[in-house]
């Protein structure tokens, strides 16, 4: 197709179509507000693409999720995170002597520099680890010496991915008052972040190797997912040439929101006020249908999934998995699987394609581990910031990458005349 032709009250404009892969094809509009007068209108960009990208492929109608061609499926039951982080970032899944440089490349750059003992003592103990992560990533830059327009992306690449777990365990340490544990290089990643995150001094603590292989997991599942709230951010702010630690900064600060990363926790606060009040699942999705004062259904729906979330049947699965290997019972997974149970099958909730997603049953699965909720939005960080340096990667290389200037509607006052102070 060449194009499509857009019929407006005082004429008519070309539009030229940049055709898609897969997926949905796109009508370029760059020359709407010059040639005919008019932008467009798009709250919450619902139906606007703001690049082209080769890294994730999402069908929202049929439940599919790919990265660089992969199911997601395959990458969470076959590859590692970092394979996976390597698959984002340099466009190819590692071969077996490049898995290994990638891994001891980022294990060797995890620690920190002692300076930053400082920087962590100066923050309150109830300080909100998310908060804590989004002040020490931009701070790295400055501590590094790696800021400014002439950086080495390749070594900012491994400092973020090594660091960022580093980052997110002292957030965790710091708000329970305890002391640091520092990162081993001679250990996997994600073992090395669980024993920063739940290590003794007298170094005998050892991660479960389950434990282990189930988070490395849930890190798969969220590393990217596409143009949300967070990536736009980083491609936003990456376009006006802040170097990746900025960008990625802004990027953990877009996630912290309940609406994005910050919904897991969201989850387990709803499932904790339904057992606290002694609602039943009934009672709870009437209070939903009637839009009773405060009553929101959390985990549920997605702006782009109109199916089951592919993500969270994985999810749903590892939590009975890790709940059964803790040898316990969770009475919030119960209620979860009641609720979702109850949602499915009701035509209000189905009719508005409202299904469980990833972040419903992730909340259950770090409660499992000993994670306290307020970690479940860095977590969440820790897998999507090799998503967010692929995406940054891959704008900063775009020729066509402009910086960021969204247009509006304005709605307000006309030209009013001055009359001085009232």
């Amino acid at each position: 197709m060449d194009g499509v032709e857009l019929h407006y009250p005082e004429g008519t404009l070309p539009l030229p179509v940049r055709e898609a892969t897969v997926g949905a094809s796109g009508l370029e509009i760059s020359r709407l507000l010059r040639d005919a007068g008019y932008v467009t209108l798009d709250p919450g960009y619902a139906n606007t693409a703001s690049c082209s990208s080769s890294i994730t492929f999402i069908d929202g109608d049929a439940g599919v999720l790919r990265h660089r061609g992969y199911l997601i499926g395959d990458l969470a039951s076959h590859a590692s995170f970092l394979d996976v982080a390597h698959l984002l970032i340099h466009e190819a899944l590692p071969t077996a002597s490049q898995g290994e440089e990638f891994a001891r490349s980022i294990a060797t750059r995890q620690s920190l520099d002692k300076r930053f003992d400082t920087f962590f003592a100066s923050f309150p103990r109830d300080a909100h680890p998310m908060a804590i992560l989004a002040a020490s990533v931009n701070a790295l830059s400055a501590f590094s010496g790696e800021g400014g327009a002439s950086v080495d992306v390749d070594e900012i690449t491994l400092s973020l991915l090594a660091k960022i777990p580093t980052f997110a365990a002292r957030s965790m340490r710091h708000s329970l008052d305890q002391p640091f544990i520092e990162p081993d290089p001679e250990r996997g990643y994600v073992e090395n972040f669980l024993r920063m995150c739940f290590g003794t001094a007298d170094g005998k603590y050892q991660p479960d190797p389950d434990v282990v292989k189930v988070l490395d997991m849930l890190f798969v599942l969220h590393a990217d997912h596409e143009q949300n709230c967070s990536t736009s951010t980083v491609r936003l702010v990456g376009s006006s040439q802040a170097d990746l630690f900025a960008s990625v900064a802004a990027g953990v600060n877009a996630l912290s929101g309940p609406l994005h990363g910050g919904a897991n926790e969201a989850v387990i606060n709803m499932l904790e006020h339904i057992a606290r009040e002694r609602l039943s699942v009934q009672d709870f999705i009437r209070g939903i249908k009637e839009n009773h004062s405060g009553v929101r259904l959390m985990g549920f729906g997605h702006r782009v999934y109109k199916n089951y979330d592919p993500r969270a049947m994985l999810v749903k699965e590892a939590a009975r998995e890790m709940l059964t290997h803790a040898g316990k019972s969770d009475p919030l997974l119960s209620l979860a699987i009641e609720l979702e149970e109850a949602a499915v099958a009701d035509e209000y909730f189905t009719d508005r394609k409202l299904y469980p997603n990833v972040d419903f049953y992730t909340g259950l699965i770090y409660r499992a581990m000993g994670f306290p909720s307020r970690m479940f939005t860095p977590l969440f960080t820790v897998g999507r910031t090799a998503g967010w340096i692929a995406q940054w990667r891959e704008m900063a290389a775009d020729s066509e990458t402009r910086i960021g200037r969204p247009r509006q509607i304005y709605v307000g006052a006309g030209e009013r005349a001055y009359d001085g102070a009232s």
